[in-house]
């Protein structure tokens, strides 16, 4: 005997297709530090920078703490000696190496104009930190000065250079004598110029 034609045609129903799951989402990046060798510790610079200035020179070791305080761990540094003088306009010269953490060492020079109410001359070593130069092509730039923004402990002077991103505190220690706030700016290049613009 035919099964009835409704059974026949009966439809069976697919199972029921899951959901997708919905991934949860991710909290936010809490900010850190820079990864491990992407960065100079703050004992690795200051051990730097004395051998530059001297062990125990009076201040160093504070304005270094000052400049972690304020902008955290550099990426590079440059060890130089500089030398300049002004009568309202004045000028200055500089040679030195930069230490770049991820990139190596590559020579630097630098010269600048600066005009303003100075008188004097000086010559300096320098010890300046770096800050965001990810590649160490940016550095061979412009960048502008304020003397009269820099900041004294013992017998040190820094001052922040910013471009974009990019900042250098140079750090001072002079012999000579300049008296006086003059601004400009700082430019540098790959091979020494003998004109300071």
């Amino acid at each position: 005997m035919l099964a009835p034609a409704a059974a026949q045609d009966a439809v069976v129903p697919p199972p029921p297709v899951a959901a997708p799951p919905v991934a949860a989402e991710a909290p936010p990046a809490a900010e850190t530090p820079p990864a491990p060798g992407t960065a100079y510790q703050e004992k690795d610079v200051l051990t730097a920078a004395e051998d530059v200035f001297g062990r125990g020179a009076e201040g160093l070791a504070e304005i270094v703490r000052k400049t972690f305080k304020d902008r955290g761990q550099p990426i590079g540094y440059i060890v130089g000696k500089e030398a300049g003088g002004a009568i309202i306009i004045g000028f200055r010269y500089g040679s030195g190496t930069l230490f770049h953490k991820t990139e190596g060492q590559r020579k630097v020079h630098w010269t600048g104009p600066s005009v303003g109410f100075d008188i004097g001359g000086d010559g300096s070593k320098i010890f300046a930190l770096v800050y965001n130069l990810n590649d160490t092509e940016d550095l061979f730039r412009r960048y502008p000065a304020a003397e009269g923004k820099a900041y004294l402990v013992g017998g040190f002077t820094a001052n922040y250079l910013q471009r974009d991103d990019v900042v250098i505190v140079p750090i001072k220690l002079g012999v000579g004598w300049r008296l006086g706030l003059n601004a400009g700016y700082m430019k540098f290049s790959k091979k020494g110029k003998w004109l300071p613009f």
